[in-house]
């Protein structure tokens, strides 16, 4: 039986122009002769849920269609998804089908909330939603937008206007949606840019397999070691080819950028002090493990975000200019950003003087007068005078950090963990390379750094015990991943009691 009606769904986050998207499509059925109807349900914005629009259309016979509200599962034609995830989910809801869906999603990714503050690299696999598109689908369309829409200087929903015209999956000439673009009158010559890159990208896919075109993952390029620009980085630079092994040279080469960045040369040395230490013990294997290992956890640990960093990375100029790039406003246009920021009692003293910080952290007077003057987060705005010049008088007290007390309670847990590395190496180096692992279940600042230091020190205190174990290195792997499992720390607890148990049975 022939069907009677075209049905379209798009799955858009906030701001990415799913309903002008939507709009185009009406205006070109419906200046081509066809019947349409719009809805929309909206969702949670930024990335926590996606507004989904739906478009019916049926040719026009003079009667009147009873058109649904919703995309139906199983029932879809044309999925358009502005983000990979969001073409993940378009499957997951059912609304894409082999023997009917044409998928079109952009490959890119702008991670989740849940992906951002997982425990550890809480990234979804973007090579599985693609292979699943391309088995789910009846024909998947998939390139990176967000690059084509850069670069056509307009926006993805123009890039998806024009993948969808150059897809044929709808019974209308090129002319007739470049014409609904210049209708809706909304910066036409740079979405008619938009549209023409998007209708070659699929185009050229079609042409290479109309059945299911090979989706673009947006590439990886490696990363490029730091240059030196000054004498002192010269002179890092020449230390690390000169005592470091090749496989950890380049990461060691970031680090100490970090790191000089992040506080100074002298700190950049102190870490390389640390690094060339590990790689005494590392002598014998081949791939430098430890060395490698250490050089690249080290250099995240020394750079912890306290109050002094994020004042700072949050007023560079070239955070303002990559911000005005990302909204594309133009010269003559004021730009204002705000920012919530939640500082605890704690994270101010950590700032302070060791002796200062560590006597009001421990007065029961203090902590009552203080603390409820920072119960509650603030909206800061940026780009004002006044919270940019507090902000940037935060970022000044960075020649002070080697007295703070923050930066004394980090420097002593380093130098604990390392020591433990190095005790470890010397019976097993397996292991000793986990307990460098283990650094990545610190990050963060506030309740987030609380939790993984906690689950940090969990398993450090686990690590005698496990050296007596032939698997001690695969056994606290298997804890390290449990502790990045979840925030609330059930798997790590079901993890750990699981190990200890043989023990335990074993000595009864």
């Amino acid at each position: 039986m022939a069907r009677d009606r075209i049905t379209i769904a798009i799955l858009a986050l906030g701001g990415q122009g799913g309903g002008v998207l939507a709009d185009w499509i009406l205006a070109l059925a419906e200046a081509n002769g066809w019947r349409a109807q719009g809805t929309s349900v909206p969702g949670v914005a930024q990335r926590t849920g996606s507004t989904v629009y739906y478009i019916e259309m049926v040719p026009e016979n003079g009667s009147d269609p009873v058109l649904a509200l919703m995309p139906v599962p199983g029932d879809v034609d044309i999925v358009l998804a502005s983000e990979l995830m969001e073409g993940g989910r378009a499957i997951l809801r059912g609304f894409v089908s082999d023997d009917r869906t044409t998928l079109i999603s952009s490959t890119h990714r702008i991670y989740a909330i849940s992906e951002k503050t997982a425990m550890g690299d809480g990234m979804a696999a973007s090579d599985r939603i693609v292979a699943a598109a391309g088995k789910r689908a009846k024909r998947f369309i998939g390139f990176d937008m967000e690059t084509a829409a850069d670069s056509a200087g307009s926006v993805i929903s123009s890039i998806l206007f024009g993948a969808l015209g150059g897809s044929d999956a709808l019974p209308f000439p090129r002319a007739a949606f470049e014409a609904a673009i210049e209708k809706g009158g909304i910066a036409v010559p740079a979405n008619l840019c938009g549209f023409a890159a998007g209708f070659a990208a699929a185009s050229r896919d079609i042409a290479a397999a109309p059945a299911t075109s090979a989706a673009t993952l947006p590439s990886v390029v490696p990363a490029i070691p730091p240059q030196p620009t000054s004498v002192a980085g010269h002179g890092l630079a020449a230390r690390i080819r000169g005592r470091l092994p090749a496989d950890a040279q380049v990461l060691a080469l970031h680090g100490a950028a970090r790191l000089a960045d992040y506080q100074d040369t002298a700190y950049a040395a102190r870490y390389l002090d640390r690094v060339e230490a590990l790689a005494a013990l590392d002598d014998g294997r081949q791939d430098h493990a430890l060395t490698v290992e250490g050089a690249r956890h080290l250099a995240l640990w020394m750079s912890y975000e306290d109050t002094i960093r994020v004042a700072d990375l949050k007023t560079r100029a070239d955070r303002f200019a990559r911000v005005r790039g990302e909204v594309r406003a133009t010269p003559d246009q004021l730009l204002g950003v705000t920012e919530f920021m939640h500082p605890r009692l704690r994270e101010i003293c950590e700032v302070l003087p060791a002796p200062i910080g560590r006597r009001i952290l421990a007065s029961k007077t203090a902590n009552r007068l203080l603390a409820p003057f920072f119960t509650t987060g603030r909206h800061v705005e940026t780009t004002s005078l006044r919270w940019f010049v507090l902000l940037r008088g935060i970022a000044w007290l960075r020649r002070w950090r080697s007295i703070s007390l923050r930066f004394a309670e980090e420097q002593e847990r380093i130098d604990v963990w390392l020591a433990l590395a190095g005790k470890v190496a010397q019976q097993d180096t397996a292991l000793a390379i986990e307990v460098i692992r283990c650094q990545s279940l610190i990050k963060g600042y506030g309740d987030t750094f609380d939790r993984g230091l906690g689950n940090f020190s969990t398993l450090m205190a686990l690590v005698p015990t496990l050296m007596l174990r032939q698997d001690a290195a695969a056994c606290l792997d298997e804890l390290r991943s449990a502790a990045l499992a979840d925030d609330a720390g059930t798997a790590l607890a079901a993890a750990v009691e699981a190990t200890l148990m043989p023990r335990a049975q074993a000595m009864g």
